[in-house]
Formats: C-alpha cells, sequence, structure tokens
C-alpha cells in the first residue's frame, strides 16, 4: 500500500498550490508528479484528499478530489501554560509530544523562577506543524508567545483552571480525579499552568489561587517541567476522551 502524504496548506479550500515549503518538500524529497495523490490538512478540522495537477521549480500545485471533515476527539479545549526550561530542545520536544497525544494551545510563563525568558515561537510552531502532520491531527495547536506569570492568570479564561505545583502546605486534589468529577468531558476547557524547575513561588501559587486556579497535583513523583506538562495533558487527554475513539 502507498503511504500517504500529508501537508499542511492553511485554507487549502480556497487554494490550488501547496506554500513554498511544503512545495520543495513535495517535488525534492518525496519526488511528487503530475497525478500523484496527496493529503491536506488545513489545521482548522478538515483534510482534504488531492492531485497534483503540476510540479516545477518549488512549485507544486494541485486539484481537491474529496473534502474530508474530521471529528474531534476529546470535548472542550486543553491549554498547558509552561515555564520554559533552559535548555530549549526540552521544551520543543514537549511540544511535539503534547501536539501528537493531542491539544489546543501552548503557552510559555515567564516566573520568578524561570530560567529562560525568551523564547523563539516560530521555532516552535514549525515543530507543532510537523507533529500534526506525524500524528494526523486536523486541528493545528495554537502556540503563544512568552508573557509575565502575573499578567497571563489575571486574564478571564473559559472553563476550568488549574496550577500544579509541590508545596505540602497548601492543599492540593488530583487533576485527574477534578477533571472526572466535574464533568469537563462534556465540553468544558481546561488549562492548566507548569512550573518552571524549582516550581513556582509560593507566592505565585496563592496570586493564582486568588484568581479563581485549583491548586492540583499529577501524582507523588517529583517531575521536570516537560514531563509534568506531557502528564498533564495525557491526563486531561483520558478524562475528556470522545466516545468514539
Amino acid at each position: 500500500m502507498k503511504e500517504e502524504r500529508f501537508f499542511y496548506v492553511p485554507d487549502a479550500e480556497n487554494n490550488s498550490e501547496l506554500p513554498q515549503e511544503e512545495a520543495v518538500h513535495a517535488i525534492r524529497v518525496l519526488r511528487l508528479h503530475e497525478g500523484d495523490s496527496i493529503y491536506l490538512i488545513d489545521g482548522r478540522g478538515k483534510f482534504y484528499k488531492a492531485e497534483v495537477t503540476m510540479q516545477t521549480g518549488k512549485r507544486c500545485t494541485y486539484t481537491i478530489t474529496e473534502e474530508l471533515p474530521q471529528q474531534q476527539q476529546w470535548n472542550g479545549r486543553i491549554h498547558i501554560a509552561i515555564a520554559p526550561t533552559k535548555m530549549m530542545d526540552r521544551i520543543e520536544w514537549m511540544a511535539e509530544k503534547a501536539t501528537e497525544i493531542g491539544i489546543d494551545s501552548i503557552s510559555f510563563l515567564e516566573c520568578k523562577f524561570s530560567e529562560r525568558r525568551q523564547i523563539r515561537t516560530d521555532r516552535v510552531e514549525k515543530i507543532v506543524i510537523a507533529a500534526m502532520k506525524q500524528s494526523r491531527k486536523a486541528w493545528l495547536p495554537t502556540v503563544n508567545n512568552i508573557r509575565p506569570f502575573q499578567d497571563f492568570i489575571t486574564e478571564e479564561r473559559r472553563g476550568k483552571k488549574y496550577i500544579c505545583h509541590c508545596y505540602n502546605e497548601i492543599e492540593r486534589q488530583d487533576l485527574f480525579t477534578l477533571l472526572q468529577k466535574e464533568n469537563t468531558t462534556h465540553g468544558e476547557d481546561v488549562t492548566i499552568l507548569i512550573g518552571p524547575e524549582g516550581d513556582f513561588s509560593i507566592e505565585e501559587v496563592k496570586q493564582a489561587i486568588e484568581h479563581g486556579y485549583i491548586p492540583v497535583t499529577l501524582g507523588t513523583s517529583r517531575l521536570r517541567t516537560e514531563t509534568a506538562a506531557l502528564s498533564a495533558v495525557m491526563t486531561a487527554q483520558l478524562a475528556k476522551r470522545t466516545n468514539n475513539i
């Protein structure tokens, strides 16, 4: 069986040509020719079956032969806000794997104990796009710029809000138990905060609670930042999966 080739084409329905980067990959790497079958992902919930109509130089045009609307595999939106680690490759790995598991938004936080206060979201976006295509996801996760912790928590957000932390003096509840108990499987959005190595400061945790964030734990193990983020994504997926999976 011939391998299906997926390409990311924003607004694919109203276009007839692959973006240049995708076209170069199609022509020079995959060596596609006129008449070859491809699949397009618009990042907004649809796949399209298409046929290559022309390939030359750095250009590759197509015609759509079938529209394939996809059904979301989880209820509501999953949003992880994380303080990036000093080693950027760990955060890039997290973004890739979170996309493969299933996530809607990734935000970056500048916290008191942050080891990194700048981030190239364009690089993360490319990694997320590649992961979306590889894992055959129909929706492209949003990658947001880094923001001060205080600015982020004071913004109004839909759904439930949680902050993961390790302070024994502040009572925490189990995230998975809460997600199941609060019926988030019926479409409620969730936002989960993950702190830097060394955790949020205790003042930040208290500030988040004052703004409606529920303090939670991901279990008894002390997790690295990127591992905690993936654990939170998987926990939300298990609690919010749709019946069709």
